[in-house]
């Protein structure tokens, strides 16, 4: 056979075997199109609605409503732990925690590990007066299983009228302990923004060193640290710490309102990446640039404090000023929820909270399921936690035993004494220094 014979040989099989695999590739790929077609999912879907409601055997009060409801919580839980079809009870209350004020135990949960588990017990709450702590998983509500319970239903049972009562059994994983909690339910009114007094004060001490704690990114938040800003600085504030610890987030807007506090006009804040073009965005600082500045406008020393109980919009605010070298981090590993819901209104009350991004800080880094990590780490133990909550809210000791609110007194905070010490080693570095000016001994000495 000659080489040419071989060659054509050769090619025609290649040929073939192109136009096989391309008919194979073909028809997979209208399989697969054929299967996603909406048309015949939706008529099984309709075939099983109807024939659960038709047949199933306690289902004599079931309604189409109902069924199609159910459906819908089911098929966008199934999505991820943060996007939910919610009741118009429900997208109520998500309004109410952006304005600041609700009726409720005080707690802020999210799925952890396939379990509803605590973020953090809300200031002056009901749950955090009874001793919730971060960490803990909801086992069961009112002696029910809350092993399948959603956010949406969780927030559900949890709310209600000041005055009624819901019982919690949770299970704390540090001590393998489980405890179950009767809770009054109360007004849960969030200051925003706090002092270390839990009020909103805002006094310096002798050392001149400021102190803000955020408490949750609501609507006010911006305006409520400006005005403690304000008070600080008119004091002759020299150094600021900001307390994200324990603050579960709250609106991206206002995340980037408060970062534009503390960077000049410009800054890259942060980035959000989606699917559609819409949720792609570039969040720049278009304030009236770093407010927390002295005499001569230069930025004062910064330290944030965050820990396991800071999430979303706090680690968008600490990724943002670590990365812009505008503070250091301080305290433990953060929560790691790096995903941005929109909340969609639906005609009948209803809403879709979808994810619908990702961010990133400045440096492109990724916080979801992974955190924002300290600068410098600071570890505390439950206990600590616990008293220095206890410390932050007024009136937070008064159910305890008159042994432990002395006890209570004479407590630490490890991570605001850690970060108090580095605020006063840079002002000390970087403060005019003492030279002698050439003249008689014993003349005093100027700075230069």
């Amino acid at each position: 056979m000659t080489k040419r014979k071989v060659f054509l040989s050769v090619a025609v099989v290649a040929l073939a075997l192109n136009f096989l695999l391309g008919a194979r590739t073909y028809s997979l790929s209208k399989e697969t199109e054929a299967k996603d077609a909406a048309y015949p999912n939706l008529e099984l879907f309709s075939t099983v609605l109807e024939r659960v409601r038709r047949d199933y055997v306690d289902g004599t009060n079931l309604t189409y409503e109902k069924l199609v409801r159910d459906a819908l919580r089911g098929m966008v839980g199934e999505l991820d732990p943060h996007s939910e079809f919610m009741e118009p009870k429900n997208f109520k209350d998500l309004q109410d925690d952006t304005l600041g004020a609700f009726g409720g135990v005080g707690v802020v949960v999210s799925p952890r590990d396939g379990f509803l588990t605590v973020v953090a017990p809300s200031d002056e709450s009901p749950a955090f007066k009874a001793g919730i702590k971060t960490g803990d998983r909801i086992m069961k509500v009112n002696g029910k299983n809350a092993e399948k319970l959603s956010v949406q239903d969780a927030v559900g049972v949890l709310r209600g009228e000041p005055g009624t009562e819901v019982t919690l059994t949770i299970e704390r994983p540090s001590t393998q302990q489980t405890l179950d909690f009767k809770l009054t339910r109360a007004q849960i009114k969030v200051d925003m923004v706090k002092d270390l007094s839990g009020k909103k004060d805002f006094r310096l001490g002798e050392d001149k060193i400021g102190y803000i704690r955020l408490v949750q990114f609501g609507e006010k938040t911006g305006t409520e640290l400006d005005t403690a800003i304000k008070r600080l600085k008119a004091q002759g504030m020299t150094a600021l710490v900001l307390d994200l610890r324990w603050n579960p987030g709250g609106l991206l807007d206002q995340a980037v309102e408060v970062c534009e506090k503390f960077l000049p006009k410009g800054q890259l804040v942060v980035t959000t990446k989606g699917r559609n073009p819409p949720q792609n965005m570039i969040r720049r600082a278009a304030g009236r640039g770093d407010l927390v500045v002295g005499k001569e406008g230069k930025p004062l020393p910064m330290a944030v404090l965050v820990n396991g109980g800071s999430a979303s919009a706090s680690e968008i605010v600490a990724g943002c000023l670590q990365d812009t070298k505008r503070a250091l981090i301080v305290g433990e590993q953060s929560f790691g929820k790096g995903s941005v819901q929109s909340v969609i209104p639906l005609p009948d009350g209803s809403a879709l909270r979808l994810t619908t991004a990702k961010y990133y800080t400045p440096s492109e880094k990724v916080i979801h399921e992974q955190g924002v990590t300290p600068d410098i780490i600071v570890p505390m133990a439950d206990d600590e936690n616990f008293n220095v909550l206890s410390q932050y809210v007024p009136g937070g000791a008064d159910s305890l035993e008159p042994a432990e609110r002395d006890r209570l007194k004479n407590s630490r905070d490890p991570q605001l004494e850690r970060a108090v010490d580095l605020l006063k080693g840079i002002n000390l570095f970087t403060q005019p220094q003492p030279v002698r000016v050439p003249g008689k001994a014993g003349e005093k000495m100027a700075a230069k």
